[in-house]
């Protein structure tokens, strides 16, 4: 039947032949292009999780961790997009064309967020903390949580999220304060100018001792640091680990307030001693002008 028709009418029976041709071939490209998709979309999400696998064993960060297995799948995926244009016929140089100027123009249009990505790898690769740090960043303090690709969050120590651009990380002051094992407390307390400075230095001396948080080496220390308005400024210096720096402080400064109550030694408050002087108009005080109403004539 086929030899027939193409005998009966050559050129319609050529360009039907042509046009499913084409149409079984588009439909392989189309499913070959779905294939080289689904399977390399599989890869990538396998291999990303296969690094992060592999980082884990590495001893790597977790935010490090984090950040390249997000990096690699990114990756990967463009593969597969090029490779998926590709197997459908699409020039891929002319695509890649486009698509840098394309992302040229949404660079320009997007710098900020492009900062924070470019903060981000900073953070990463320069590593100023990691995650479970405490740490003080553009005035505000937490544990950090993660870095993400835009943004750094820390969880307050009230439990809730704060959430930074990564530029804005970058560029401020960043305060770390489990970055090394040990920490200073630093107690400053005031006592009266008729105190006895030794005594009071020996009792703060021996609220650190008796403490068994506080470590023995680098010892504990008074230092005298200023002469206030209403009292001698001591203050207090002990080691301690990082992890019980707060409870530490807390429990020192309640029995240098207890402690130096039984020793005697005064802890004073500021107080201002205030005269009151009456005058009228002229400037006179006001005692002698009203010894002169009730007295008028002095003679």
């Amino acid at each position: 039947m086929a030899v027939a028709a193409l005998l009966a009418d050559p050129i319609g029976t050529g360009r039907d032949l042509a046009l499913q041709a084409a149409q079984s071939d588009w439909l392989w490209r189309i499913a070959m292009a779905l294939a080289i998709a689904l399977v390399g979309m599989w890869l990538a999400r396998l291999l990303s999780r296969g690094l992060d696998r592999g980082m884990g064993r590495a001893g790597l960060d977790q935010i490090l961790r984090d950040f390249l297995r997000n990096i690699a799948y990114a990756i990967g995926l463009v593969v597969v997009f090029v490779a998926a244009l590709d197997a459908l016929g699409v020039p891929t140089t002319s695509m890649v064309a486009v698509l840098g100027a394309a992302g040229l123009a949404i660079g320009l249009a997007l710098k900020d967020s492009l900062s924070n990505i470019a903060s981000g790898v900073m953070l990463i690769v320069l590593r100023p903390f990691r995650a479970g740090d405490a740490v003080q960043i553009a005035g505000q303090e937490g544990i950090v949580e993660r870095v993400g690709i835009f943004q750094t969050v820390l969880r307050a120590y009230q439990n809730h999220d704060i959430t930074l651009p990564n530029s804005e990380v970058t560029t401020s002051a960043i305060v770390n304060f489990t970055s090394r094992g040990e920490r200073r407390i630093d107690v400053t307390v005031g006592v009266g100018y008729g105190d006895d400075i030794r005594q009071a230095r020996e009792v703060l001396l021996g609220i650190a001792r008796a403490n068994p948080r506080v470590l023995d080496e680098p010892a504990a220390d008074v230092l005298v640091t200023g002469l206030g308005e209403s009292s001698v400024d001591l203050v207090l210096r002990a080691w301690v680990r990082t992890p019980d720096f707060v409870a530490t402080r807390s429990e020192i400064t309640e029995a240098i307030h207890r402690d130096f109550a039984q020793a005697g030694v005064s802890i004073p408050f500021p107080q201002r001693d205030l005269h009151v002087y009456h005058h009228d108009a002229d400037g006179r005080p006001l005692a002698q002008v009203i010894a002169a109403v009730d007295d008028p004539d002095p003679t």
